[in-house]
């Protein structure tokens, strides 16, 4: 949000009186990012599973890798797989919005979305079967 700060009596903007609030920017993105989660969450079990599978992924990948970075892209892959699924989720609401009824290139977009979907898990299984192969091997 800007904020507009009069000095002596100005009200042409200029970079010495405009005052960015990146507070109140950061605060309004994070709950528009909560209410999207939410929105989400609260209409498709796929945003649910995935958010289950987040949750039980951060502890687990604390058991299982001993490095920080592998670690991260443990949860960083579970994460991937949750942001394709919102913004999957996001083109099919649109496309419903759109053109309610049957459509066959509104049922190609949505193939494409969910193919996204499906290579996002796939790129996450790899990098979870190869960090249980590696904790297996080390037991």
């Amino acid at each position: 949000m800007l904020r507009w700060v009069s000095q002596r009596g100005s009200t042409q903007p200029t970079s010495a009186n405009i005052q960015v609030t990146s507070m109140e920017r950061w605060l309004r993105a994070t709950l528009c990012t909560w209410q999207g989660l939410r929105t989400a969450a609260g209409s498709e079990i796929s945003v649910r599973q995935e958010l289950v599978a987040l949750v039980i992924a951060v502890p687990v990948s604390f058991f299982i890798v001993a490095d920080g970075w592998k670690r991260c892209i443990l949860i960083g892959v579970v994460l991937l797989v949750l942001v394709v699924e919102l913004l999957n989720t996001a083109l099919e609401k649109l496309c419903d919005k759109l053109i309610p009824g049957p459509d066959v290139e509104i049922r190609r977009v949505k193939d494409m979305g969910s193919a996204a979907v499906g290579l996002s898990l796939l790129i996450a299984a790899l990098a979870w079967l190869l960090a249980f192969a590696e904790f297996l091997a080390l037991v």
